[in-house]
């Protein structure tokens, strides 16, 4: 039994240790299983940490892709915007040298038509030259001849004669001048007025006349707005005195411009001719520079119109006539150059007054106003106060294109007197009464004919009268 004791403890004592290895077993291949799952897990976790590296290297790439080609747009845009910019750049220096090839044309368009006016104006010339010769001729001969009648004359006499003649004899040549204004104007409203009411009608028919006249919308409206208060006051009460109102009306606007031209001590004392082409200017300055030599002053002419050889030689025609001494130079000479020889000689000889003839022509209106600047400012480098007066020279028959020239010269130089030529034989005589009244610019002269005596200085009164005599 003992020993069947015995046998028992190492069967249990064996199954124990069998049990022992097993666990252990068991343990070992639990951690085994443990160990491998930890490694799997740490597998997948580095290979989830690999995919998103992966992913994000992926993402980087896509996004240095994108950037790459964004730069690349820009790039190309930016290559685009260079090529367009060139291709202006071409587009603009392609249209400046157009335009400079237009503006060589035109040069050489206006050389060749300046070529051909030159030709014309040397032919003029020598057949002005010609004309020139002939008249002097005849001139010398009536000089001597008028010498001779005033050798025997009394000098007062002669002084008086040759100033002025008679006021009565002015003013019947005045009246005379006058014919064909008078039928708009002054005398020709008498059988307007005669035996009718003050109504609209009479009105109309007065502002229908007045325009006709050259007068001017704005200064007949002017008159015709006075009458009508005048009338709706019932200060006129017959047609027969509205036509004296009417007379009182347009004197009063001429006797704002009637002040005469006072020749100042100023030696010499310059006066300024402007205007354009074919209004009598150089033939006004033959007749002023006449008829302040038989005042007994000195006076000396500029022959400033360098573009017309014609003018040029007509202000020595004028010279030669009358010992008149005409400074002059070369066709197309600088006028501004002639006018300051012209006032330094004067100066040197004590010359009392200086008349400076200038271009006239109005085609070139903008070219001509800043050469007359010039000259003015040219003037002034030897006398700040010259010129002392600025003369334009207008063409009562030209109407309304006169108004138009008066401010144009107006606004570029400063007008202080005007001359109105050629007042006789015009029905446009009325024109007066629109330049007085827009500028208020002194009327120096009035011209009622082609005799030296028909220049005369304006007096409003005279003018007025003349203007509405009814007397043949």
């Amino acid at each position: 039994m003992a020993k069947e004791k015995k046998k028992g403890f190492f069967s249990w004592f064996g199954l124990g240790r069998q049990e022992k290895k097993q666990l252990e077993e068991q343990i070992e291949k639990e951690k085994l299983v443990a160990e491998e799952a930890e490694q799997q897990r740490l597998a997948e976790e580095t290979a989830r940490r690999a995919a998103e590296e992966a992913e994000q290297q992926r993402l980087t790439e896509e996004t240095a892709r994108r950037a790459a080609e964004e730069a690349e747009q820009q790039r190309l845009t930016e290559e685009a915007a260079r090529r367009v910019a060139e291709e202006a750049e071409q587009q603009r220096l392609a249209e400046e040298a157009a335009r400079r090839v237009a503006e060589e044309a035109e040069q050489q368009r206006l050389a060749e038509e300046a070529a051909r006016r030159a030709v014309e104006e040397a032919e003029q010339q020598r057949l002005a030259e010609e004309a020139a010769r002939r008249a002097a001729e005849e001139a010398e001969q009536q000089r001597l001849a008028e010498e001779a009648a005033r050798q025997v004359e009394e000098p007062a006499a002669l002084s008086k004669e040759q100033e002025r003649p008679t006021k009565e004899g002015f003013f019947v040549r005045l009246k005379r001048s006058l014919v064909k204004t008078r039928q708009n104007l002054g005398a020709g409203f008498f059988g307007l007025f005669r035996g009718k009411k003050i109504d609209d009608d009479l009105f109309e028919e007065l502002e229908e006349q007045l325009l006709i006249a050259d007068v001017g919308v704005e200064t007949t409206r002017k008159i015709i707005n006075s009458l009508t208060a005048h009338a709706s006051r019932k200060e006129l009460k017959e047609a027969e005195a509205l036509y004296i109102k009417l007379k009182e009306e347009m004197s009063g606007i001429l006797a704002k411009v009637d002040r005469p031209l006072e020749i100042e001590d100023k030696s010499p004392y310059v006066i300024l001719m402007v205007g354009v082409n074919g209004v009598g200017k150089t033939t006004t300055i033959g007749k002023l520079a006449r008829q302040y030599q038989s005042q007994g002053k000195s006076v000396m002419l500029a022959a400033g119109d360098t573009f017309r050889a014609a003018a040029v030689e007509q202000l020595q025609v004028w010279g030669e006539r009358n010992k008149i001494p005409v400074i002059a130079q070369h066709t197309g000479a600088d006028p501004a150059s002639v006018i300051f020889d012209a006032i330094q000689s004067a100066k040197a000889k004590g010359v009392d007054i200086l008349i400076a003839d200038t271009a006239g022509r109005l085609q070139n209106k903008s070219h001509l106003m800043e050469e007359l600047k010039k000259i003015v400012r040219v003037m002034k480098k030897l006398d700040e106060e010259a010129p002392h007066e600025i003369m334009l020279t207008l063409d009562a028959s030209t109407g309304q294109n006169a108004v138009s020239q008066a401010k144009l010269f107006h606004e570029a130089v400063g007008l202080t007197g005007i001359s109105l030529t050629k007042l006789d034989g015009t029905a446009k005589g009325g024109v007066i009464f629109a330049i007085a009244d827009q500028f208020e610019i002194p009327i120096r002269y009035i011209g009622v004919g082609e005799g030296i005596e028909d220049l005369r200085p304006f007096k409003a009164d005279d003018f007025i009268e003349a203007l509405f005599s009814r007397e043949d």
